[in-house]
């Protein structure tokens, strides 16, 4: 006769199996959260700022859009820190790492302002933007040059922080977590992630915050969806946001200040050169700006390559 061991019972899970996985608290969990916070705070923010969108073919006054930004960047920064708190995570791990932080920025800021002036270059030679001169005296442009800097710098920081920082880690985290709980051996599951989540909010999220901007056109969005795959490709080498924070930053401040062109659309006041666009749409952009150009397309292509060239992957990676 054998005498069989009696089975050992799985172990029981309570409640807390709901809110908290191997990882900390569940990635829906945090989303929802977080979104819940942002949302809360920005509501908050547009109540006492109450910013006021310009009328019909006015340009965006400097004022008008400093201020909300740097409300929507403190929102967006705080909920990430508290989320940071609830989850006890670093809050640099959601993409604002304090190693190369410096030169990572600066670089990108580099290779923003020169791949936009490329880019500028290109729809010059093809007949497809005129210089008319410049717009403003020495005093002003300085003035006017050092404001739109820092306004684009939190554009850059917002943008970046809201689509590729928290909300990327987390569903990137939530979905390699999900496919190593059916596949325990799969090696690519935090990649998997990684870009899963880069399609939902580097291309879905970062196009659609696009689409209300006056002069918008379906171009604009596409190039926009590269652009958001361009900078994901930044942190995805790196792990870290402060490379795509200075190229954005650089990239719309010589688009809206330095040569004066649309900027998805917009057009901002004090720029220093005045242009216009001539000719073919699909070359010129038309009332969107550079970005609504098929020339965007292999700027930005040749920015990925930069990007591969110039950022080895580090420890940091995501899926390092």
């Amino acid at each position: 006769m054998i005498d069989h061991a009696p089975a050992t019972p799985a172990p029981r899970r309570g409640i807390g199996f709901i809110f908290k996985g191997k990882d900390g608290l569940r990635a829906g969990w945090s989303l929802a959260i977080f979104l819940a916070i942002f949302s809360a705070l920005m509501v908050v923010a547009s109540v006492i700022i109450r910013p006021r969108p310009p009328g019909p073919g006015l340009p965006q006054p400097l004022l008008g859009s400093l201020v909300p930004e740097a409300a929507f960047c403190v929102a967006v920064l705080v909920s990430g820190l508290l989320l940071s708190l609830i989850e006890r995570r670093r809050f640099a791990s959601y993409g604002l790492r304090r190693e190369r932080r410096g030169k990572d920025l600066l670089a990108g800021m580099g290779w923003g302002a020169a791949m936009l002036s490329l880019l500028i270059g290109l729809m010059a030679l093809c007949g497809a933007l005129v210089f008319d001169g410049v717009a403003l005296g020495v005093g002003a442009a300085l003035g006017y040059g050092a404001a739109w800097f820092g306004f684009f710098c939190l554009v850059g920081l917002f943008e970046e922080f809201l689509t590729r920082g928290f909300l990327q880690y987390t569903l990137a985290r939530g979905v390699a977590g999900l496919i190593a709980s059916v596949s325990p051996s799969a090696r690519s599951a935090r990649t998997i992630g990684f870009w899963v989540a880069a399609a939902v909010f580097s291309v879905g999220l970062f196009a659609a915050g696009h689409i209300s901007n006056a002069g918008e056109s379906a171009m604009g969005l596409l190039s926009v969806a590269l652009a958001g795959l361009t900078f994901a490709y930044a942190l995805y080498r790196t792990g870290s946001l402060w490379w795509a924070i200075g190229f954005h930053a650089t990239w719309d401040w010589a688009q809206s200040f330095l040569y004066g062109v649309p900027d998805s659309g917009m057009m901002m006041e004090g720029h220093l050169l005045a242009t216009h666009p001539t000719g073919a749409t699909l070359l010129s952009g038309g009332a969107t700006g550079p970005e609504g150009s098929v020339l965007i397309v292999p700027t930005l292509l040749l920015t990925i390559l930069i990007i591969h060239r110039t950022l080895p992957r580090r420890a940091t990676a995501f899926d390092a």
